[in-house]
């Protein structure tokens, strides 16, 4: 298998039920409040897999924790379920203490050894109970205290920051200007999935005055902007994303362009004006919800922005279940179906890995969504680093705690800088390696089988082309994709981080300067 889970810690009690996955003993990754109820656990082992991939800007792997509420799903409801969850995990995962001991919870047996890494980052659901977990953290003496979950009111605001569609607009602003198009100043189409009050889809929306978004749906509303106008849409989704809650049946109808509207999904049918029609090119008066979802996204334009939760793209191969997202089944449509020139992935899982590969082998420029959004992971992650390196300072005495809080706050912006210049060199690398790609078949496929033998991928869990694909690419003069060369280098990072932590060369002085440079200037003085 290619990500055969770690650990898991399973959570049932009569108001909580809950699982977190790790892939390794130092991994990380969200813990999301989720609605599927009957099969969350498969959700997790899904997210975590994805989380593996992802996590290779770090060094811990990939980790995923779901939790769905058994009883009352009102917003205190959801709060206790929480808290019970992020108690029980702590109740059965080991804490460090006087500097270095581990120290093993009582009542508990133990079979697996030292294991006290535990982070659980904020995710869909959970984005305001950061603080909750880090209170719970730090009253029990864990010895990650708010490092726990990144994210909090010590820690870096995720969506004040922008830093996720910040990275995922790298990508995109790198797929248009190898077309020649400058996204800063050259007015382009988009189609989003989201709403402005959503962290990724809302910043995403704001980082270009030259977006002509045409349409757009969350769960509750489709906006329709057949010819907008980019200053008067840029100002009217700046208001929105300033009123927290806020929903696309908040947007001022007096800035759509005529043949424009918001519906609500829960009519029958939506009239469309013919400026619609031509706009998406069709040529019917009405459809029902679920069907101008899927016209929306197979609409022809520039962009297609995923800042959603949901999978609304699988192959033409694959069935509906191959995208484990039932609630989406009515409105996804196939990667053939494509029109956009352009797939940024702010949002997770949006396509499946095959659709991806399908529309990149027609002309269509993605990469995957754990390359276009890994800029969060690798924020949340600097930020449990800063924090256990400048708590070792405020623990023996050199540091207040207030102090610790306004070193870290100072030094955002530069973790910002840093992330998103590592984010670019990742979306140079692919781009370099697709435009080499057909002479570079050979040393790809001894790459896959490499990954193969010394790391235990499954082409087929992660969609590489078997020995016969790529024979018949090498007859058709066509090397790899965009989204395939992605895998391959998560991939090659994991092993090759794995392989260094193995070996003694990382106690080399030489590397003394790399581990110097990972944290700003103003930090290294204080620890």
């Amino acid at each position: 298998a290619a990500v055969t889970p770690y650990r898991e810690i399973f959570v049932h009690s009569p108001i909580v039920e809950g699982s977190h996955v790790r892939s390794g003993a130092i991994s990380r990754g969200g813990l999301r409040h989720s609605d599927r109820h009957d099969d969350f656990r498969t959700e997790v082992l899904d997210l975590m897999k994805t989380q593996h991939v992802k996590n290779s800007p770090i060094v811990p792997m990939g980790a995923k924790g779901a939790f769905v509420v058994r009883t009352e799903t009102t917003p205190e409801g959801i709060r206790n379920a929480y808290t019970d969850f992020i108690e029980a995990l702590l109740d059965v995962t080991d804490n460090v203490v006087d500097g270095g001991v581990v120290v093993h919870p009582t009542r508990t047996v133990i079979r697996d050894g030292d294991d006290p890494y535990l982070v659980v980052a904020a995710d869909k659901g959970t984005a305001r109970f950061s603080d909750l977990a880090n209170s719970i953290a730090v009253r029990r003496g864990f010895w990650l205290g708010d490092a726990l979950a990144s994210g909090g009111s010590a820690g870096y605001d995720h969506k004040t920051m922008g830093i996720t569609a910040r990275g995922g607009w790298l990508s995109v602003r790198r797929h248009f200007a190898e077309k020649g198009i400058d996204v800063d100043t050259d007015a382009f189409t988009v189609v989003g999935i989201g709403d402005m009050s959503g962290d990724v889809f809302g910043n995403g929306m704001l980082l270009s005055h030259a977006i002509r978004l045409v349409g757009a749906f969350d769960h509750r509303h489709i906006l329709l902007d057949p010819n907008p106008d980019p200053e008067v849409s840029y100002r009217e989704r700046e208001r929105l994303a300033a009123i927290a809650g806020s929903s696309w049946a908040d947007y001022d109808t007096r800035a759509l362009s005529p043949g424009g509207a918001v519906w609500p999904r829960s009519v029958k049918s939506i009239e469309l004006s013919p400026q619609m029609q031509a706009r998406l090119g069709i040529d019917v008066g009405s459809l029902s919800p679920n069907a101008l979802v899927e016209a929306l996204l197979t609409a022809p334009v520039d962009l297609l922005w995923n800042g959603g939760i949901g999978t609304y793209v699988k192959a033409s191969t694959e069935g509906h279940s191959d995208s484990a997202d039932p609630a989406n089944d009515s409105v996804r449509v196939d990667a053939s179906e494509l029109q956009a020139r352009v797939v940024g992935e702010g949002g997770n899982l949006g396509l499946t890995q095959r659709a991806r590969i399908e529309f990149a082998l027609a002309g269509g420029c993605v990469n995957a969504d754990f390359i276009d959004n890994a800029t969060g992971v690798a924020t949340s992650d600097r930020e449990v680093n800063l924090k256990i390196a400048v708590d070792a300072a405020v623990a023996d005495g050199e540091l207040s705690v207030t102090e610790r809080n306004r070193a870290l706050s100072q030094v955002q912006d530069e973790v910002a800088e840093s992330v998103l210049a590592e984010a670019a060199s990742q979306t140079l690398a692919i781009s370099l390696a697709e435009a080499h790609a057909p002479f570079l078949l050979g040393r790809h496929e001894r790459l896959i089988d490499n990954l193969e033998r010394d790391a235990g991928i499954s082409r087929v869990a992660a969609v590489l082309p078997s020995p016969a694909e790529l024979r018949a690419r090498h007859r058709l003069g066509q090397g790899l994709v965009r989204p395939e060369i992605a895998v391959l280098l998560a991939q090659s990072k994991n092993l090759v981080a794995t392989e260094l932590l193995a070996s003694p060369l990382l106690d080399d002085p030489v590397f003394d300067g790399v581990l110097a440079g990972y944290f700003p200037e103003s930090i290294r003085v204080l620890v």
